[in-house]
């Protein structure tokens, strides 16, 4: 069976601010629906996974940041009546970074493919409209601490 591979790269960004735990999230618009994701994306051809967390996110969010270990892969199948772009069915290669912010500021992305960066309790995380990458992401997080 033929199919594309998409390898994509994400900074898990959490702080504690005002006694919590907080994380960094991004609107994703490119569905049915907008909902919250990771920031970060898909790795151009000759980047690192590091790079990608670093541009995708800035390109995000406006922060710089730096990555730190790797916190897990995620594989996630995508049926080709599913996709947004394509035609074959695709596999999603997604490495999930802890990352911290360096610098920089929260801004909006500008004609891309998320709207808006916000910072979000981690209590308040299953209250929102989200993918499941955002499940993932700190349930990796939550067994490396």
């Amino acid at each position: 069976m033929q199919f594309d591979t998409r390898f994509a790269a994400y900074g898990v960004i959490i702080e504690s601010r005002d006694g919590s735990e907080h994380i960094l999230l991004a609107l994703w618009n490119e569905s049915d629906r907008p909902r919250w994701t990771m920031p970060g994306g898909g790795a151009e051809l000759a980047e690192s996974a590091e790079d990608t967390v670093i541009r995708e996110v800035w390109e995000e969010t406006g922060y710089t940041v730096e990555p730190g270990r790797l916190l897990g892969l995620d594989l996630h199948h995508v049926p080709a009546e599913r996709r947004l772009h394509g035609t074959l069915p695709m596999k999603a290669v997604r490495a999930l970074y802890e990352a911290r912010v360096a610098g920089g500021e929260l801004t909006r992305e500008v004609d891309g493919s998320t709207d808006e960066a916000r910072w979000f309790p981690l209590a308040e995380v299953p209250a929102l409209d989200r993918v499941e990458l955002v499940d993932t992401a700190i349930d990796l997080w939550r067994a490396q601490q």
